[in-house]
């Protein structure tokens, strides 16, 4: 059977790295997200249900105290003072849905975006396509005429 367990803040790699060692199966749903850090654009995984995870117990495997007492783990979700199981349909369809997610780019083709510096700074273009990882085909009107320009695309926002 699954239940939830919600993970201390900031800790939900620390509690499935411990929970695993203890031969806890778990689940800890994350998705690929692209941010902006530093001036740069970096891919990482974000948790799915930010401060939740899934554990899986059999029923001859009860031992709440060890998963309570475990390294980043806040509480075992309870209602009425029984743990809330989740069905395992559930989890298996979380399972499959996670695992077809992409990172969603950061700009989608005829997006609307201005350029942050350089001789064009300031204009606003039209996003049209990524050429590689670090530079963008944008569209710019320039005297009246639209002018496709490769650029990085940290100079685009």
């Amino acid at each position: 059977m699954w239940y939830v367990v919600q993970y201390k803040a900031n800790q939900g790699d620390r509690a499935r790295e411990n929970l695993t060692n203890q031969g806890v199966n778990c689940f800890y749903p994350t998705i690929p997200v692209q941010r902006r850090k530093s001036g740069r654009r970096v891919q990482s995984d974000e948790a799915l249900f930010p401060g939740y995870m899934f554990i899986e117990l059999s029923q001859l495997d009860l031992a709440w105290s060890k998963i309570r007492s475990t390294r980043g783990v806040l509480r075992i979700v309870e209602f009425a003072g029984r743990p809330a199981e989740v069905d395992s349909a559930l989890v298996r369809s979380i399972h499959e849905r996670v695992g077809s997610f992409l990172a969603k780019p950061y700009f989608e083709p005829g997006q609307s975006v201005r350029v942050l510096d350089g001789p064009f700074e300031g204009l606003g273009a039209i996003f049209q396509s990524s050429d590689g990882s670090e530079r963008a085909l944008i569209l710019l009107n320039l005297m009246q005429r639209e002018c496709r320009v490769r650029i990085s695309t940290l100079s685009i926002e």
